[in-house]
């Protein structure tokens, strides 16, 4: 082993998120976003990586540094392709590239941090890490869609759930906080940020997750609708004379809590909720109602539940919506201790109540700090 660093990337469309990890202790020693690629003087990905790759030498952790012991890239779509951290060799990256149209927006651009991590850095290992990794152990029960077979396979049409980093970080540390191995644990995670998803979990396991074959599926969001019957898609075609552009666009940006209110922070929410703003409370109400039929669903996917967490940046810092999500489920064992729900904090922590039959928590995410776990462990072998 050549040292115990890590690199995170996160290369998006248009920024480059970093972190510098020493898996030793599991310390950030650097981190840092260059933003707006294309614009003014970062001209592309190249030379945003190029940036970063300064940022840290000025700081005497540059990428010649012999302590750096991989580079970890966020993939956002594996497919069925790839189901665990992969060693990127140029086989990897043609069939990440192979993976664009289903996902366009986001490989794309981690293919091409890729590509220019690979050519700083060529002698040193990076790993992909692919937000649906965690996702693909769902059955085919939950993960097939009930259309015709063959068109299914022919476009690779399939639930894939995202979100997978944060669900398998967060499922463990909520098994870790409960004392208990995650094997014995049954969980149900809610990463509510402005994009939101749901997974249940069985002994560390994914068994299922709201997101579908893309993120657009599932629960409200900041500014996608969730679910949604698939003729309004047809309706808004025949009758509003909408093409599939204008209804994508509809559905991903101009959906979800900022459709229904003109907001979609939600301390801006709660915020017009207490002026008695009428459009507002009713897009909590909606946004509530999704979250806790999900709770429903996965308790009876579940047969048994040990533990509903809370996390990503609604999750862990709104106790309102906390509150609100876990009403009239006492019948499921499920019980919110307002006092510890009112308490903000950075670690993790219950917040049920003693009597509660099913534990209620709190767990902040680290998805870099579960890349550079997953890409240390593999070059660790």
């Amino acid at each position: 082993m050549r040292g115990t660093r890590v690199l995170v990337l996160n290369s998006g469309s248009s920024s480059v998120k970093y972190q510098l990890v020493d898996m030793a202790d599991g310390s950030r020693l650097a981190s840092g976003i260059v933003e707006r690629i294309g614009e003014g003087p970062v001209a592309d990905h190249s030379a945003a990586l190029k940036q970063v790759a300064d940022e840290l030498s000025s700081q005497g952790l540059g990428l010649d540094s012999p302590e750096l012991a991989a580079v970890g890239h966020r993939v956002v779509h594996g497919g069925t392709r790839f189901t665990e951290p992969t060693l990127i060799t140029d086989e990897v990256v043609e069939e990440i590239e192979k993976l664009i149209p289903l996902a366009p927006l986001h490989n794309p651009a981690n293919v091409t941090g890729i590509k220019v991590a690979r050519e700083l850095r060529p002698d040193l290992p990076q790993v992909a890490i692919f937000d649906t990794a965690f996702h693909s152990t769902i059955p085919e029960r939950a993960a097939r869609y009930a259309i015709d077979t063959a068109t299914a396979d022919a476009y690779g049409i399939r639930r894939y759930g995202f979100h997978g980093t944060s669900h398998a970080y967060v499922s463990r540390a909520a098994a870790k906080l409960l004392g208990k191995d995650p094997s014995e644990v049954n969980t149900i995670v809610l990463h509510l940020g402005n994009g939101a998803s749901a997974s249940a979990v069985e002994g560390g396991v994914c068994v299922d997750t709201s997101m579908g074959l893309t993120p657009l599926e599932g629960l409200v969001m900041g500014t996608r609708s969730g679910d949604l019957d698939p003729a309004v898609i047809f309706h808004l075609a025949r009758v509003g004379g909408m093409s599939p552009d204008d209804i994508d666009t509809l559905l991903n940006k101009r959906s979800g809590l900022l459709g229904l209110c003109g907001d979609n922070d939600m301390r801006e929410i709660g915020r017009r909720m207490g002026e008695g703003d009428r459009a507002a409370r009713l897009a909590f109400d909606i946004y509530i109602h999704r979250l806790r039929k999900y709770v429903g669903a996965y308790t009876a996917v579940l047969g048994r539940v040990d533990a509903i967490v809370f996390t990503a940046g609604v999750g862990e810092n709104s106790a309102a919506v906390r509150e609100a999500a876990m009403q009239r489920l006492d019948a499921l064992g499920i019980e919110v201790d307002a006092a510890l729900n009112a308490v903000r904090g950075s670690s993790a922590r219950l917040i049920s109540a003693e009597g509660s039959r099913v534990a209620v928590a709190v767990v902040p995410t680290d998805e870099e700090l579960e890349i550079a776990t997953q890409a240390y462990a593999l070059v660790s072998d």
